[in-house]
């Protein structure tokens, strides 16, 4: 139970101090630096995110940047797929499919 009360009590914390800057401080007062530089938080998180689950794949989790890696191709069609139709959804599915058809075909 402690444990329990110790993780809500860090995640009211932390909620609260992403909470302050976003609700108290306006947009327009920040450094014009910094508001350039937090467009590319999101994009930086996400390749973070995404990166390792590409490149560490199978069943053993080990590094694989072989062409072999259907995971790979996948994230080239995908990115294909953004930078011609602009479109997140197609981008996805377009990714998604493309890996489930070479999961499949390799299975």
């Amino acid at each position: 139970m402690r444990v329990w009360l110790i993780v809500l009590a860090m995640g009211a914390a932390t909620y609260g101090m992403r909470l302050s800057v976003l609700a108290l401080v306006h947009h327009s007062r920040l450094p014009r630096t910094l508001r350039e530089a937090l467009r590319f938080v999101t994009p930086a998180v996400l390749a973070a995110i995404i990166l390792p689950a590409i490149l560490y794949s199978g069943g053993s989790h080990s590094f694989d940047a072989t062409p072999g890696n259907e995971r790979i191709l996948a994230v080239a069609v995908a990115a294909g797929a953004a930078l011609l139709a602009r479109n997140v959804w197609l981008t996805i599915g377009a990714g998604m499919v493309t890996l489930w058809l070479l999961q499949w075909g390799a299975g």
